[in-house]
């Protein structure tokens, strides 16, 4: 008896305790005050103070349009070759997991991806790296209709690819929309086939513009926190009007599954490629021949720019559009027409985004002056780097030993014949050189945009040049390419 009268009386405690952390206060239902309407719980009202929006009516609208895609490619076994020593315990668990060693010569690996069809004839668009080279790609309809797809191009550099099916009659498909009118906060809604699933509906807003993930050159990505996992790879991401603003296709995870990261391809990238894919199975993109690096804070100031925006050009290709337009190493290209240049980023998308053939005036800040260069762009072809990004190292502040370039130097760094400047024998720790990025090996060919033919020069140079506080751009050669750095004196306190 003693028990149960415990047990309720513990029990009457509880419910008093979740009451008073609930409300606040807990009234027994004689209370005067239970029995005012206007303290009647928010819960008991008969519909919710404010209507949050639902996507049903635009799923059902927009799913009918959205495929699975499978895959089927051959893989030689070499290609899976264990790269650990024999019978290492790290060979047995690489075996284990990828199946290599003494068996069939190739074995068939199966893909699962998402993409979504664009016009009622059957083409359908995904990410490149979902049918790769698949030997075989089928295209399931939201219905379970299953077609064998045809690939009519690909284009890895922005990870998009063109499928065709053909069906007895029209196809429901999504219209590409303008994704330069996406702006973060902006709800969006993510439909493909995570995990093999099926039709997976997914919402959130977009999150920013303009995501560089070092994917590529023409990194320009929407970021997204609708849920992204592997199979949404080519699926659309879509605005509340129901047009499609991007091409889901990365995710950063630490785990592998989403965790509020998403990317996904512009639209108004994806129409401009699909146009091109359409019509030739390829993309053309003009071709600069360049090689440049970001303008930082410490170059800025050593090339007397005002402020670090713009391309560098760390190098430029013999015989290329360039060289003939005659744009040099340490030009800072500011525009390509009227489109403003911050990055070399933006001039890889604005060479780009241009025909091969096509003429464009270049304008560039060279010697404290804008100057502004007629060039006509060649064909990028896939073994060239448009626009390639330098990583210079340069932090900014002198401490090395100069020494001239003998012939067993050349001979061990492999110059090209002709070479001059200094060569880096070696940098003290913690020094100026040090932290602008400078190592042994360096070849030091230009001091504050003037060439140095020797160690001789360059030293003189740098004295002249290295005053307390001051800052001094160098173009040097590492591992046969060009690059500018910039030593930074501290100011004397």
């Amino acid at each position: 008896m003693i028990a149960r009268l415990s047990r309720r009386r513990s029990a009457v405690a509880a419910a008093l305790l979740a009451a008073t952390a609930l409300g606040g206060l807990a009234l027994w239902p004689g209370h005067p005050a239970a029995q005012d309407p206007g303290t009647r719980p928010i819960a008991a009202e008969s519909r919710p103070l404010v209507a949050l929006p639902g996507f049903a009516d635009l799923v059902a609208r927009v799913r009918p349009a959205v495929v699975t895609i499978t895959t089927t490619a051959r893989i030689d076994a070499a290609e899976t070759a264990s790269p650990f020593p024999p019978d290492s315990p790290q060979d047995r668990m690489f075996r284990r997991f990828f199946g290599s060693g003494p068996g069939p010569e190739s074995r068939r690996v199966r893909g699962l991806g998402s993409g979504f069809l664009i016009d009622a004839e059957g083409h359908v668009v995904t990410n490149d790296h979902v049918v790769g080279e698949a030997s075989s790609v089928t295209v399931t309809l939201d219905d379970g209709r299953d077609f064998a797809a045809r690939v009519v191009g690909r284009d890895p550099r922005t990870d998009i690819a063109l499928l065709k099916i053909e069906a007895d009659g029209p196809l429901p498909h999504l219209a590409l929309g303008d994704s330069d009118r996406a702006r973060p906060g902006d709800w969006a809604v993510a439909v493909g086939n995570p995990f093999g699933l099926g039709g997976t509906v997914t919402a959130g807003i977009i999150s920013a513009r303009g995501r560089d993930i070092g994917a590529g050159p023409y990194d320009d990505f929407l970021q997204v926190d609708a849920p992204i996992n592997r199979g949404n790879s080519g699926g659309p991401l879509i605005a509340l009007d129901g047009s499609v603003i991007g091409v889901n296709t990365a995710i950063v995870s630490p785990t592998g599954g989403s965790v509020g990261i998403g990317f996904a391809i512009p639209s108004d990238m994806v129409r401009s490629v699909v146009a091109q894919l359409k019509e030739h199975g390829h993309v053309a993109r003009g071709f600069l021949g360049v090689l440049t690096q970001p303008v930082t804070p410490a170059i800025a100031e050593a090339m007397g720019l005002g402020e670090a925006r713009g391309a560098l050009v760390a190098e430029v290709e013999r015989g290329s559009p360039a060289d003939r337009a005659g744009l040099r190493a340490g030009d800072v290209v500011t525009k390509v027409g009227a489109q403003e240049i911050d990055s070399p980023r933006a001039l890889a998308r604005a060479i780009g985004a241009l025909r091969p053939g096509a003429s464009a005036p270049v304008t560039i800040r060279r010697d404290g002056e804008a100057r502004t260069l007629a060039v006509t762009l060649a064909e990028l072809h896939d073994d060239r780097a448009e626009a390639r990004a330098v990583a210079p190292d340069a932090r900014g502040r002198i401490g090395l030993a100069l020494a001239p370039l003998g012939g067993q130097a050349r001979r061990t760094l492999d110059l090209p014949p002709g070479t001059r400047g200094a060569l880096v024998a070696e940098v003290r720790p913690g020094s100026p050189a040090e932290e602008a990025g400078l190592r042994p090996g360096d070849v030091i060919q230009q001091v504050g945009g003037k060439p140095v033919d020797d160690a001789e020069q360059a030293a003189h140079a740098l004295r002249e040049a290295l005053k307390p506080g001051s800052a001094v751009a160098l173009r040097i050669l590492r591992e046969g390419r060009h690059a500018f750095v910039a030593v930074e004196m501290p100011r004397q306190g």
